[in-house]
């Protein structure tokens, strides 16, 4: 199999705002940048993608252009960053940061959702849509792909970056029985 994570394009917000769940529209520039991305991709079989505007606007594309029909998936949304959502990355309080710095994977100062369950229903994700010989697209957030590399022992995880409408290609080749 082969797995293509794709971050979606340029969302609609002002730069340093920590967004996640919420649902943002992308910038005017879409098309022009989901052209790009487009050529860019290596050949697909299926399309999933998160339910998210700025996913599923991408996923659309890239589906129009490769006659694939995407298919939604609620495990591929954003994490859920609670009361930090929409608000600017500096004015969030001090020491929730700190707590959440300190305890990465499982503090959850913003109420929201732990990098620990992100990671958790990404790796299911992944092993539902992992299939044999199948090229699988998932149009995703940059939290789910950073989650994949860590539910997949990648040693970028969490501190990996991909930019809006960059992907990454994961493979795993299985072992084929011998002819009989």
């Amino acid at each position: 199999m082969a797995l293509t994570l794709l971050r979606h394009t340029t969302p609609d917000v002002a730069p340093g705002i920590c967004y996640g769940r919420t649902d943002l529209d992308v910038v005017d520039t879409f098309a022009e940048e989901a052209a790009r991305v487009v050529v860019s991709l290596p050949r697909i079989d299926r399309i999933f993608s998160s339910p998210l505007m700025r996913c599923a606007s991408l996923a659309d594309f890239v589906g129009e252009q490769t006659g694939l029909s995407p298919i939604r998936d609620h495990r591929l949304i954003e994490m859920d960053f609670g009361r930090w959502e929409m608000q600017a990355w500096g004015d969030l309080p001090r020491h929730e940061l700190d707590a959440w710095a300190n305890d990465l994977l499982d503090a959850r100062p913003h109420g929201g959702e732990s990098v620990a369950e992100l990671t958790a229903r990404t790796r299911a994700a992944i092993s539902d849509l992992n299939t044999p010989d199948t090229h699988t697209l998932i149009v995703t957030h940059a939290g789910v792909i950073k989650a994949a590399f860590a539910a997949l022992g990648g040693d970028h995880h969490y501190r990996s970056t991909v930019s809006y409408g960059g992907h990454v290609t994961l493979l795993e080749h299985r072992p084929r029985s011998a002819p009989s």
